[in-house]
C-alpha cells in the first residue's frame, strides 16, 4: 500500500514539472510574440539604399523570353 503512494507521488510531481515547463514555454512564447508585433519592420531606409524591386522590362524592352527565363532560374522572380 505505501508503494502505491509513492508511486502516485512520483506521478503527481512528473505531471507538475512537465504542466510547469509546459506554461514557462508558453507564456514565454506569448511575450517574445508580443516583443516582436510592435516591431515596424518597413521603415525608409537611410544613406546609400539601392532600389531593388526595379521592373528590369521597363528598362530593356528588347527581353527575349530565353532571358525572362534565365532571370527566373537565376533570380528566383
Amino acid at each position: 500500500m505505501k508503494g502505491h503512494f509513492i508511486t502516485l507521488f512520483q506521478t503527481v510531481k512528473v505531471m507538475l514539472l512537465f504542466i510547469g515547463c509546459t506554461l514557462f514555454f508558453y507564456y514565454g512564447i506569448l511575450w517574445v510574440s508580443e516583443e516582436y508585433e510592435s516591431y515596424y519592420r518597413y521603415d525608409t531606409p537611410e544613406g546609400n539604399a539601392i532600389k531593388v524591386n526595379a521592373d528590369l522590362v521597363e528598362q530593356e524592352s528588347d527581353v527575349s523570353v530565353l532571358t525572362r527565363l534565365v532571370w527566373f532560374y537565376k533570380l528566383g522572380e
